[in-house]
């Protein structure tokens, strides 16, 4: 039986440490028809040891888009799973793996999914995973829970290459570029009027953030909440702050 194409899925690998470790991601996007790497900010990925664990693979090497950060990385994206095995209230909803060929087909035509893998030796941190729409895991043993980088891409592929796609998701949904400039006014605003703690705003905008991402909202719902927050904004531009013993 054939293996279904993996065309539309894009791996992202978070500041990759072993020009090695990027080989052998390499050759398990080949081994699945996932065409598109992206690595952020990674170590040499043109290493002789990357094209040697590449095998058969190497020309996904030289084709990988470079990224400064993530937020650059899945501006264009529709929805990104990060994947880790590190849990937290700012974390969400934790799905394991065998959920991820469902939200696949969740997506309309032509949109595109990201898996974000994290460094090897310490993950995704927090505020990476909140800038996903989804995070997910594999379970593993306690005693030695986390995957080699190239062994999580594996795992994640083969699981979304195994269930036929069966897209019947027919509504727009913006990329996530579009997205997150919402994020930041509402951050802007709610900072303003003192509604967040400026040392721990993520306590409130990770939740926000979950709430809207359930909502996936097309490039018109963007658009509409953007100019009520910019009218928000404009309403409050002389305001000077919570006054001094209100609740």
């Amino acid at each position: 039986m054939s293996i279904p194409s993996l065309s539309d899925v894009t791996v992202i690998l978070v500041e990759p440490q072993s020009p090695g470790n990027i080989g052998m991601v390499c050759r398990a996007m080949a081994n699945f028809g996932a065409a598109d790497l992206r690595l952020v900010n990674p170590c040499h990925h043109l290493h002789p040891e990357a094209r040697k664990f590449a095998v058969g693979a190497s020309s996904l090497l030289g084709s990988a888009s470079i990224f400064p950060d993530l937020p650059s990385a899945v501006s264009d994206l529709h929805m990104t799973i990060a994947t880790t095995r590190r849990r937290g209230r700012l974390r969400g909803k934790l799905l394991d793996i065998s959920a991820v060929p469902a939200l696949r087909s969740e997506l309309p035509p032509a949109a595109r999914m990201g898996l974000v893998f994290g460094r090897e030796d310490a993950g995704l941190t927090s505020e990476e995973t909140a800038l996903c729409s989804h995070a997910a895991t594999v379970n593993t043993s306690a005693e030695i829970g986390s995957l080699n980088l190239a062994q999580a891409v594996l795992l994640f592929l083969y699981e979304l290459a195994r269930q036929p796609l069966t897209t019947s998701h027919l509504r727009e949904i913006a990329e996530q570029g579009e997205v997150e400039p919402l994020f930041e006014q509402m951050e802007s605003v709610l900072t303003r009027i003192a509604f967040l703690n400026s040392k721990r705003p993520e306590n409130v905008m990770t939740p926000l953030r979950h709430i809207l991402r359930r909502a996936e909202l097309n490039r018109h719902e963007v658009r509409l909440l953007r100019g009520m927050w910019s009218q928000l904004a404009w309403s409050i531009r002389d305001w000077r702050g919570r006054k001094r013993g209100e609740d």
